[in-house]
Parts: structure tokens; C-alpha cells; sequence
């Protein structure tokens, strides 16, 4: 079975040394970077990827996002290093690296769309990955429709990857999330969250060529199947101070249809019974493997062979095993066919 990573990270030479002299690199999550020397370190990364047999990878840059680094002007100057040098990557090394999906400033929106623009015409990139908030800002706010629009009119997709940290609390009395909790629960809310504001914001209907690939099998929404479904139907029932029945009037479709229009991938830790879940609400042609590599306890091989083992546990027909594992990809990202 050939097998393409859709969803993993590295950062390229040129932006890991740029960021590593910000003030605050070693705090929180850019710790958790520095002690990955998979997501940095090329040599490291490519005795990982030996361990599994006719394996590529399409590259994404880890966190923090770029507009969490810095001001428009960084992030603008990031985004170009970061584009570039994973560009430069797969063209050096074609038969590690199948694509990449580029970064994009997102605090500064014209200059993310150009980027975008510039990754897809003049860089080969292969999508786009875009966070579910903007410094706190939802994505369906109306400046960064532009971006969604690039992405849909040159079809590519746009990888949908959760951030949240500590400084949103767990509850309103307290002023931070304690014991990871953010992570843990908070980034499956956040993609979830995400997700809902692009349906019910009509931003599906606008762009109906626009593909979106939710992180981690989709979040929350497989197993809330009943809530996004007969639950969204109800839209308004609870709510006194506005009319949210308008909402699903305006909308072309009913909202489980929507959600079930999203990419996920496999990208669960190591959860079969997730990976279950996931399949029996997305089906094998929305479903893509990926690994999250490389955040597992060993640094990199890890949530590759767990999710490996775990696929290969489910006894699928050989032509769904080939959508998930490769064809699905081949499709989405524009790949070669193999």
C-alpha cells in the first residue's frame, strides 16, 4: 500500500532559525517545538520516515500560527520564508515530500490573499492551512473571505488546524485553563467552533467549490452527529433574542449536510475507536490518513505506526483502504497519480 501523510509538520531551516530569536520562543508551545527535533531537523526527520515503507508526507508548519508571532509586517516576512523554503523542499526531495500546504499571515488578510495567491502560481503549493481563530477573531469575519475565495478558485483545499492556549479559561470565574485542558478538549471545541461559523455563515454556499479538511477526524462533530444533526435542525428553539430560524431558511441545505461535506483525516492519537467514529460519519471517499507526526511521546514515528496498525485492523475493502491511505490525497491536493 502506498501511503500519503496529509496532515504532519516541519518547520524549514530558514524560519526555525528566524523564529528561535524572537523574544518568547522557549515559552509554552515554541518549548514543546524545541523538544521535536523531527519538526527541525531534516536528517531526523528522514530516519523517521525510513522506518515506514513506500511512505510520503505532504508538509505543513507546526504552531504557533505565524500571526501569533508577531505583528502583520513578521508574520508577512514569515509566511514568504516559510512558503519558500517548504516549496524548496519538496522540489529537492520528491520522493520524501508529495506537496505542501502553505502558511499564510492571517492578521494581515490582503497580504495573506496575495500570499496565498503567490503559494499556489508561483510556488506549486498544494492547499492552504488556515487556523480556526485569528488572535481570537472567527473566520467567517468578512476580511478573510478573500482567502477562502483563492483557495476555492484555484481548487485547492484548506487544512483547518485548531489553536487555543492557555489564556482562554476553562470557566468565567478563572483567568486561565488549567492542566492543558485548552489542548486536550479546547482545540477539538475550536475546530468544531470553526466549522460551524463557516456553514452557518452561508461562507459554503457562497464558495461551493471551496474544500475544507478538518484536523483530527473532524473534531466533536462525528460524535455529536445527533446534536449537529436533529439538534441544528431545531436552530432557534433556544435562543429569545434573535431569530435564528432566518438562519437555516437562508441556508441552500440543511447543517448535518454541510458538515458532512468537510474533509477529515485520521490524525487521532492513536484512537480506534475515534477512527470508527470518524469513518461511519465522513465515509471512506472524505477521509485521509494522517498522522500528526511528529507529536507522539517518541517524537516522530509513533502516531504513524498507531495509526498505520489501526487502519490496517479495520479489514476494509482494498479500494477504500487505497481512497484513505493515498487516492483520497492524490485528488484533494492535486498529486500525480501513482
Amino acid at each position: 500500500m502506498h501511503y500519503v501523510d496529509a496532515f504532519n509538520h516541519f518547520f524549514p531551516k530558514a524560519l526555525w532559525d528566524r523564529i528561535q530569536k524572537l523574544e518568547g520562543a522557549g515559552k509554552d508551545i515554541g518549548r514543546r517545538m524545541q523538544g521535536v527535533p523531527c519538526i527541525y531537523d531534516l536528517d531526523v526527520r528522514f530516519r523517521v520516515m525510513d522506518e515506514f515503507r513506500d511512505y510520503t508526507q505532504i508538509l505543513s508548519l507546526g504552531m504557533p500560527p505565524l500571526e501569533a508571532m508577531g505583528g502583520p509586517e513578521l508574520s508577512t516576512e514569515f509566511a514568504r520564508i516559510a512558503n519558500e523554503g517548504l516549496a524548496e523542499l519538496v522540489e529537492k526531495h520528491p520522493e520524501r515530500f508529495a506537496g505542501f500546504v502553505a502558511a499564510l499571515p492571517m492578521n494581515a488578510p490582503e497580504n495573506a490573499a496575495r500570499e496565498a495567491e503567490r503559494a499556489f502560481t508561483e510556488l506549486g503549493a498544494n492547499g492552504l492551512q488556515i487556523h480556526t481563530n485569528v488572535n481570537g477573531a472567527p473566520l467567517d469575519e468578512e476580511r478573510f473571505f478573500p482567502i477562502f475565495e483563492v483557495a476555492a478558485r484555484h481548487g485547492k483545499p484548506v487544512l483547518l488546524h485548531p489553536s487555543r492556549g492557555a489564556s482562554m479559561p476553562d470557566y468565567a470565574t478563572e483567568d486561565k485553563s488549567k492542566y492543558e485542558i485548552w489542548w486536550t478538549f479546547g482545540w477539538p471545541y475550536e475546530t468544531s467552533a470553526a466549522m460551524a461559523r463557516l456553514v452557518f455563515s452561508g461562507i459554503m454556499d457562497r464558495l461551493p467549490d471551496l474544500r475544507v479538511l478538518a484536523h483530527h477526524m473532524g473534531a466533536m462533530v462525528p460524535y455529536f452527529e445527533g446534536r449537529v444533526g436533529p439538534g441544528w435542525d431545531q436552530l432557534g428553539k433556544r435562543t429569545t433574542d434573535e431569530d435564528l430560524t432566518l438562519v437555516l431558511k437562508r441556508l441552500k441545505k440543511r447543517p448535518l449536510d454541510y458538515f458532512k461535506d468537510f474533509y477529515a483525516d485520521t490524525a487521532v492519537f492513536g484512537s480506534r475507536a475515534a477512527t470508527l467514529c470518524g469513518l461511519e460519519f465522513y465515509g471512506s471517499d472524505r477521509i485521509l490518513f494522517a498522522s500528526d507526526s511528529p507529536f507522539d511521546p517518541e517524537k516522530g514515528p509513533g502516531y504513524i505506526r498507531d495509526t498505520l496498525k489501526i487502519l490496517n485492523s479495520l479489514d476494509l475493502p482494498n479500494e477504500d483502504m487505497e481512497k484513505i491511505c493515498f487516492r483520497n490525497a492524490e485528488r484533494l491536493f492535486g498529486l500525480k497519480t501513482k
